[in-house]
C-alpha cells in the first residue's frame, strides 16, 4: 500500500483495538455483522458513536458516520484486507461490461480499495463542488454490496467527506444527459485522463465493476496490488 494514511488509518488505528473486540463479542455470530439494526443496539457501538461525535454533533451526518463506522468495523473483522487499485486497474474496472455479474455463492468479504490519487472526482455533496475519491470500504454479501466512498483526503484538512451506497448491482445505469458512464465532467478531464461519478447509481456501479476486478483474489491476501 501506499505511505499515504487510509481514512481507518486516519480514524480507527489508535483505538481499533480497544473499541472493536467489544462489538464483535456483543454481536456474538459472525452472520450478524453485516446486520446493521444489529450492530446499533449493542452499547460498545453506542458508546464508539458517541466518542466520534463532534461536540456540536452532526445532523443529518449522523447516518455517514454510523456507515463509515459499520464499514470499518467490518474492514477490521475480516483482517483489514487492503487492495491498492492504480491508474490500469481503475481504467480496466471503468471497461468491464455492465451486464458482466460476479459469480455465485462468493463468500462474504469486507476490504479497502485505494484508488489512484486525484484520477475520478465526484459532487458528494451536490452543486458545483468537485473532490477527489480518494477510495472505499466495500463489503460484500451474497448480491449485496455496501460501499463507503471517501472523498477528499488532505493533510491540511480534518476530516473527509463520506457517502453510502449499498444493494444490488444496478440495472442498465445510465446518464440522464446521454454521456458515457464516467467520463469527466471536469473541464479538460479528458485530455488529463480523469473519470467522474455524477450521482448515487452511477457510484455503485463503480463500486461493483471494482469488486468485480477484485475478483476472488481478495480471499488469499491481506494486500493486493492492481496497479
Amino acid at each position: 500500500m501506499a505511505d499515504d494514511p487510509t481514512p481507518f488509518d486516519l480514524v480507527f488505528e489508535e483505538i481499533a483495538e480497544e473499541k472493536f473486540p467489544p462489538i464483535q463479542q456483543a454481536l456474538g455470530a459472525s452472520s450478524r455483522r453485516f446486520d446493521r439494526d444489529a450492530l446499533l443496539l449493542q452499547r460498545p457501538v453506542v458508546e464508539l458513536l458517541h466518542d466520534l461525535r463532534p461536540e456540536g454533533g452532526l445532523g443529518p451526518g449522523m447516518s455517514e458516520l454510523v456507515a463509515l463506522v459499520h464499514l470499518a468495523f467490518l474492514y477490521w473483522s475480516f483482517g483489514k484486507r487492503d487492495v491498492r487499485c492504480g491508474q490500469v486497474g481503475l481504467g480496466e474496472a471503468v471497461a468491464i461490461a455492465s451486464r458482466e455479474s460476479a459469480p455465485p455463492n462468493r463468500p462474504e468479504i469486507a476490504y479497502y480499495l485505494e484508488l489512484p490519487p486525484r484520477r475520478i472526482w465526484g459532487s458528494p455533496t451536490g452543486g458545483d463542488v468537485f473532490e477527489p475519491l480518494d477510495g472505499c470500504f466495500l463489503a460484500r454479501s451474497g448480491d449485496h454490496l455496501i460501499t463507503v466512498a471517501v472523498f477528499g483526503v488532505q493533510p491540511q484538512r480534518d476530516g473527509f467527506t463520506v457517502v453510502e451506497v449499498a444493494g444490488p448491482r444496478p440495472v442498465s445505469p445510465s446518464r440522464a444527459d446521454g454521456t458515457p458512464l464516467f467520463a469527466p465532467v471536469l473541464e479538460g478531464g479528458g485530455q488529463a485522463g480523469l473519470f467522474s461519478v455524477t450521482g448515487m447509481e452511477e457510484l455503485h456501479e463503480l463500486a461493483w465493476r471494482l469488486d468485480l476486478l477484485v475478483g476472488d483474489r481478495i480471499y488469499a491476501a491481506d494486500r493486493l496490488d492492481l496497479t
